[in-house]
């Protein structure tokens, strides 16, 4: 009933701490296009692929106390903080039965990066649909106010053909 849950607060318990929602919900699409089995519905949004039900379970999650939500002011807004409570690991001894593949290596990896590269990095698995020159071409297109250069473009290649690499 509440695997999906039980997904995400596996999640969080590979990884210290999260900063940021929109940095949240490209850790997790990440994941899922590189064949983690997160759940999650995801539509295009103004930063790149967004889902409604992640924004929904990580509320709960923090309502049932499994995950803990602090937020600082920063200069014009305000910056979220995710990690796993003792509740958290105290839930997630309910699900020791399921198997969930080990995420630590991508979530140290995309926690190296900055969100403006894991936007780009998840814009361009949205449109994994596509050869490398239309994604390309689609990224500059719904993309053009980042104005990413050819190098962040071949950045984000390695890291994504490096994302197939993984014992799911």
């Amino acid at each position: 009933m509440l695997n999906d849950h039980a997904k995400l607060v596996k999640f969080f318990s590979q990884c210290n701490e999260v900063i940021g929602r929109k940095r949240l919900q490209k850790m997790i699409y990440i994941l899922k296009k590189a064949g983690f089995p997160f759940e999650e519905r995801y539509q295009f949004h103004f930063y790149g692929p967004y889902s409604e039900e992640l924004t929904l379970r990580v509320e709960e999650l923090c309502n049932l106390g499994f995950i803990e939500e602090k937020w600082e002011k920063k200069s014009n807004y305000y910056q979220y903080r995710y990690t796993l409570t003792d509740g958290g690991e105290e839930f997630l001894t309910h699900y020791q039965d399921m198997k969930f593949p080990v995420m630590t290596r991508f979530i140290d990896q995309m926690n190296g990066q900055s969100s403006r590269f894991l936007e780009l990095v998840s814009t361009m698995l949205y449109f994994d649909e596509l050869t490398r020159d239309e994604i390309e071409e689609k990224v500059q297109a719904v993309k053009s106010k980042q104005n990413y250069t050819a190098e962040e473009l071949q950045e984000a290649w390695t890291f994504i053909d490096g994302l197939n690499q993984h014992d799911a």
